[in-house]
């Protein structure tokens, strides 16, 4: 620490300073030489639970996992447009019940397993049928057959338009060497090794995994696409968003991909740069039934206090914008937007006419950024005459608030859903029996119009009617949506082309694309 921080006061280059310090650390025996123009080091907030693409829902990690396996179709980086990855081209049938993709040719594994339509078939079938967590990708997809080496077909219970959005998820179907399948099975169709080992098709290796502390990717020089610029991706786990920035500053990672203190990034040190990117990274409020809040006038008044606009530059700067609709604003841009009421002296009247309000609020996660939303809203809502509160949920929670006896009035989250369909929005965080509908509460109308929504092709028709349903559960006083927040990566001077996606989680860096610029 003490040689870089001499040779950064001498204005040396940061890559050399870097180089230099790795080969003294090296030849100290603390770790092999590493230079910067070679080695991408980044830094985790949590560990890796799994890196079995079938059987976790990582978060931080799915640039980990999907620069070291790949799926059929993917979201083109910076966009949601879809585009081939192992397959060339597809067609979908005319009664939207059969597609048929033209795979990529010449392709391996990384064990050597020659790439076909049979390894495609395997793959799906292990995350469809073996009771793996993401098996929901495919459950409507009734058979999988491979029509010759090079082609595989898709059949479908029903019509489903979003589909080819939730193979291009981050989180979707992968395709993993059938011969490693076969060498790992033990009866467990391979869950256990996958955990920590891979091998897919991707640019890049894992070959290290050091649970908690390192995990490490080396590119694959015989991949079958554009070879990335790094030789080696070096990720560490480091859970203190403090001791990320000192070892940033220190030269010892080259990036802190989430949650750098936006109040920071108006100062950075100098050699320091900020790439940011539209994401799917929105907050929300969902209110529980029963609470004070199911009083008209009083969410009224609440929703004038906490009106976004009022406090979204003092909590994000420029990184941010009130939100349109219940739909993050990549996915759909609201024709309608919604309306928070103004009149504040409306406001405090409704209150004190009502009594003693008193909020609490259940914050999903103790980053930054929640109890930075909760303390400005705290503070506007003291401007009515209200009190709130608000605490850190305790890990798994939010998940499980329909049951408990004292659940929060209201709970911030980001419903950041898994691909760009409205339909993955709508029906994991909103519908009746959506998995991530926190309070249970249902409204059978806008359920309905989603439903309807959900066979379209057409998409402004579609959207409209998404838009329809949102504003439903937007007025029924069930959800009410904050702001939009882009991805804000913190990296050294230099480094481009980070491929960041709107539907992947905040701060995954393709490593792929990423490379170190003159």
């Amino acid at each position: 620490m003490q040689i870089y921080a001499y040779l950064a006061k001498r204005s040396f280059k940061r890559s050399v300073v870097v180089c230099v310090l790795g080969l003294v650390l090296g030849l100290l025996g603390s770790m092999a030489p590493v230079c910067a123009q070679e080695v991408l080091r980044v830094p985790y907030v949590t560990d890796i639970g799994t890196f079995d693409p079938d059987n976790g829902f990582e978060i931080g990690a799915m640039s980990a996992i999907d620069n070291v396996y790949e799926g059929l179709v993917e979201y083109q980086p910076g966009s949601t447009k879809i585009v081939g990855l192992l397959a060339r081209s597809w067609e979908i049938s005319k009664d939207g019940l059969t597609y048929t993709f033209h795979l990529v040719d010449g392709v391996k594994f990384h064990d050597g397993t020659p790439f076909n339509a049979a390894a495609v078939v395997s793959s799906f079938q292990r995350r469809r049928n073996r009771g793996m967590s993401l098996s929901y990708s495919l459950s409507n997809v009734t058979d999988v057959r491979a029509r010759d080496d090079l082609t595989v077909v898709l059949t479908l219970g029903h019509p489903q338009p979003s589909l080819l959005d939730g193979l291009s998820s981050p989180w979707g179907p992968k395709v993993i060497s059938p011969t490693a399948l076969a060498q790992h099975d033990n009866g467990d169709f391979a869950k256990t090794w996958l955990n920590e080992h891979a091998v897919g098709t991707g640019p890049f290796k894992l070959t290290e995994f050091n649970r908690g502390q390192r995990y490490v990717l080396e590119r694959n020089d015989n991949y079958w696409g554009d070879k990335p610029f790094f030789r080696a991706i070096q990720i560490s786990v480091v859970p203190d968003i403090s001791q990320q920035i000192l070892q940033l500053q220190a030269g010892l990672i080259d990036a802190v991909p989430i949650n750098y203190p936006f109040a920071q990034l108006t100062n950075l040190p100098a050699g320091f740069e900020i790439t940011a990117a539209p994401s799917m990274n929105q907050f929300d409020l969902f209110v529980r039934p029963g609470s004070q809040l199911d009083d008209l006038e009083v969410r009224k008044a609440v929703m004038t206090a906490i009106n976004p606009a009022l406090w979204v530059k003092d909590a994000f700067g420029q990184f941010a914008s009130p939100s349109k609709s219940l739909y993050s604003k990549v996915m759909l841009d609201a024709s309608h937007p919604v309306e928070f009421p103004t009149d504040f002296n409306a406001a405090k009247s409704a209150i004190a006419n009502h009594g003693e309000v008193n909020l609490v609020i259940g914050l999903h996660s103790a980053a930054p950024s929640y109890g930075r939303i909760a303390d400005l809203m705290i503070a506007q809502l003291a401007l009515i005459g209200a009190k709130a509160s608000a605490y850190v949920l305790p890990s798994g929670a939010a998940y499980t608030l329909k049951d408990d006896p004292s659940p929060p009035d209201l709970l911030l989250t980001i419903s950041g859903p898994d691909a760009a369909h409205p339909e993955n929005q709508a029906k994991v965080f909103f519908t009746k029996d959506a998995p991530l509908n926190f309070f249970g509460r249902v409204l059978p109308e806008a359920d309905a119009i989603v439903d309807r929504a959900g066979q379209m092709t057409e998409i402004k028709e579609r959207d409209a009617l998404y838009e329809q349903a949102a504003q439903l559960y937007f007025d029924a006083g069930y959800v009410i949506p904050l702001v939009d927040v882009d991805d804000v990566v913190v990296h050294v001077h230099g480094l481009e082309d980070l491929g960041l996606r709107p539907v992947y989680p905040p701060g995954n860096i393709d490593f792929a694309t990423v490379r170190r610029g003159q």
